[in-house]
């Protein structure tokens, strides 16, 4: 009898591209004419970004040049979540983060997928912010890989196929 087959599924986000497509954006935006005078600019603490312009449709165009440059880098804008812009002085702003890990809730959602609609004889389970798979058959497990690619609510990868 084979033994048990797993994989973990994670939401993980790289580091260093994000930071390249944020000076990527921070340079378009010095140099392109539309954003002269207009107070356009992006700032980067940790997790949080915070855009920044005198109205709200330049902070939009803002977003739009970031989100460009992280799809260029090969980033899912599902790992972007945005607000709206709000008005804060004589400026708009707008606040974005980085999501990294499974949140709880969606979690949830994926192992009841996983439960509801996947193989017989899969197991999930949650552990912190990613989830475990488990099955004796490897075509099971590459199965709820193929279901789980089409998940909306997450940037999701599949590591540790043993």
């Amino acid at each position: 009898m084979a033994s048990e087959s797993t994989f973990d599924v994670v939401s993980k986000v790289d580091k260093q591209e994000v930071a390249n497509a944020l000076h990527q954006a921070q340079k378009e935006i010095v140099q392109r004419y539309d954003f002269k005078g207009v107070g356009a600019e992006i700032d980067f603490s940790g997790e949080k970004l915070l855009l920044k312009a005198n109205s709200e449709e330049r902070v939009m165009a803002v977003m739009d040049v970031f989100e460009s440059k992280l799809i260029k880098r090969g980033i899912s804008l599902k790992s972007l979540d945005a607000g709206e812009p709000y008005a804060s002085g004589k400026e708009y702003r707008l606040e974005a983060e980085i999501k990294e890990g499974i949140a709880q809730d969606v979690a949830k959602k994926i192992n009841k997928l996983i439960r509801d609609e996947g193989p017989k004889g899969v197991k999930s389970t949650i552990q912190g912010d990613e989830l475990r798979v488990s099955s004796k058959s490897r075509d099971d497990l590459q199965e709820v890989m193929a279901m789980l690619r089409k998940f909306e609510d997450a940037d999701l990868q599949f590591v540790n196929l043993r």
